[in-house]
């Protein structure tokens, strides 16, 4: 199913000033149907309410750098990644949410929008709120809140 490791990326991810303890890993391995994307992510802003979980926008942008300004600290990531210029939830870098586990998230999921090639160099965003899947351009889905960077993997 997987070609070999040089259709592999990976992207560390950091929580910035508000939650510096999220850290984890999101990796992309290339198959014949569409990348696998894999993240594991530890440290997330808990909900107070057991009856309530928290979920978080996630998508790649088009930015390559987790630097920004004042007002956002991530605001170098850019806007979504979407070079076919797509309405949102179809950009290619709209993903699924993250669903807060206990302060943990785990994703698997295969996506046939984009290949390997098409997000290295580009970074990869947990924002703060859920996507609404519906709001133009970027879901409504709140601040940036940790960054990662999409390389190519090295063994």
């Amino acid at each position: 199913m997987f070609t070999n490791i040089f259709n592999t990326a990976k992207a560390h991810i950091k929580g910035g000033k508000k939650y510096p303890k999220i850290d984890g890993t999101v990796t992309f391995k290339e198959t014949k149907n569409g990348v696998i994307v894999t993240a594991k992510i530890n440290n997330l802003p808990q909900s107070k309410d057991r009856c309530k979980g928290r979920f978080f926008g996630f998508h790649i942008h088009e930015g390559t750098s987790c630097t920004g300004n004042l007002e956002d600290e991530f605001a170098n990531a850019k806007s979504h990644l979407n070079p076919n210029s797509c309405p949102h939830p179809f950009h290619i870098g709209d993903l699924p949410p993250l669903i807060e586990n206990n302060g943990f998230a785990y994703m698997n999921v295969l996506i046939n929008k984009f290949k390997i090639k098409d997000i290295l160099g580009k970074v990869i965003i947990i924002h703060d709120s859920p996507d609404d899947f519906k709001t133009q351009p970027s879901g409504n889905s709140g601040s940036k809140i940790a960054c990662g960077k999409i390389e190519k993997r090295t063994i």
